[in-house]
């Protein structure tokens, strides 16, 4: 039975990639990934790690990413859900039309905010490619953020809230002291704590984590924000690209 191989690649250093990621690379017949558009730079970074890992490299089959509706915030599963159907429908027809065994390249760490298990899930469901799939883990940006400001993401005992920038402002409110903050469109939620709330919080940030261009920056939100938008602005200048994560820590006297 065919396998379908859903590889972590870390956040952006080729040398991220573990051992087992690389023999997986090495077995496969071809790889799908999707194409944002001729500029994509993570795209051509899929291929610079392919070519430093692999001695011969297999057919990259690029498939077109599918437009996402963004302009409905109201109904985000619904146009969620309509994204991830449609790039079925052409990882379905990608696979089918290449023989052999199949790698999807993730970018971090298949198991946070990536939607390839999703995705592939939903292309055996519809039956027609019969095959088996396993997951390969990679370093992600949390825990390349954690390392590089060289950090414990939790205080003793306690817990540690992932979400988006989109849902900052709700993890707030619900009174989440430690948190880290993935996918963000703009620093708009964080923006709301440097107010006169601004001075409770700490924030350990980095944007395109292992790549060349990787920017940190640490402090009281209030006294760092504006470092973290003039760095955010100019990295997604020069690289194309902007890919940031960040710890929020809510300064109390209470370690736990």
């Amino acid at each position: 039975m065919r396998r379908i191989r859903i590889i972590g690649i870390g956040s952006g250093h080729p040398d991220q990639v573990t051992l087992e990621a690389i023999e997986a690379m090495r077995a496969v017949d071809f790889f799908v990934i999707a194409d944002k558009g001729p500029e994509d730079p993570l795209l051509a970074a899929r291929h610079a790690l392919l070519e430093r890992h692999l001695d011969t490299v297999p057919p990259v089959v690029a498939v077109t990413d599918p437009e996402r509706d963004r302009h409905n915030p109201s109904d985000y599963r619904g146009a969620v859900t309509d994204w991830h159907d449609a790039r079925a429908e052409a990882y379905e027809r990608a696979i089918l039309d290449h023989e052999g065994d199949v790698g999807f390249l993730v970018w971090g760490d298949p198991a946070f905010y990536d939607s390839t298990i999703r995705i592939v899930e939903k292309v055996l469901a519809r039956g027609q490619v019969l095959a088996e799939s396993d997951v390969l883990p990679g370093i992600s940006s949390i825990q390349q953020l954690a390392a590089r400001h060289r950090i414990v993401l939790h205080d003793i005992g306690q817990p540690i809230l992932v979400t988006t920038g989109r849902k900052l402002a709700e993890a707030v409110a619900d009174g989440a002291d430690n948190i880290v903050v993935m996918l963000n469109a703009s620093l708009d939620e964080l923006r709301s704590l440097s107010s006169s709330k601004g001075g409770d919080w700490h924030i350990w940030w980095g944007a395109n984590l292992g790549t060349v261009d990787e920017v940190l920056v640490a402090g009281l939100v209030g006294e760092v924000l504006d470092r973290i938008d003039e760095a955010r602005a100019a990295i997604k200048a020069s690289a194309g690209w902007v890919m940031d994560v960040y710890l929020l820590r809510r300064e109390t006297d209470q370690t736990g």
